[in-house]
């Protein structure tokens, strides 16, 4: 089983809100989670961020793969490097 850190899409059309979960990656985008550990919200000035700092870690401490858009958001917020 092959788990991914991804973005879970919410919100309404043109105004996308995401969750940061934790999903088998055979699962679809907004299919079936193990854990949710954060938000991220591009329409805010600045895009606002937010995500448990802990559960990030322990999962990527794990095994877990981040997609590239939450790769690069967790660099953003100093948790990878």
């Amino acid at each position: 089983m092959a788990v991914k850190i991804r973005l879970r899409r919410l919100g309404y059309k043109k105004h996308p809100v995401y969750r940061v979960v934790v999903a088998d990656s055979r699962n679809s985008r907004d299919g079936k989670v193990i854990d949710e550990i954060g938000t991220y919200d591009p329409n805010q000035e600045p895009s606002a961020f937010k995500v448990d700092e802990d559960a990030a870690k322990k999962w990527l401490g794990n095994g877990a793969q981040p997609t590239e858009s939450v790769a690069r958001l967790l660099k953003q917020a100093g948790i990878t490097k």
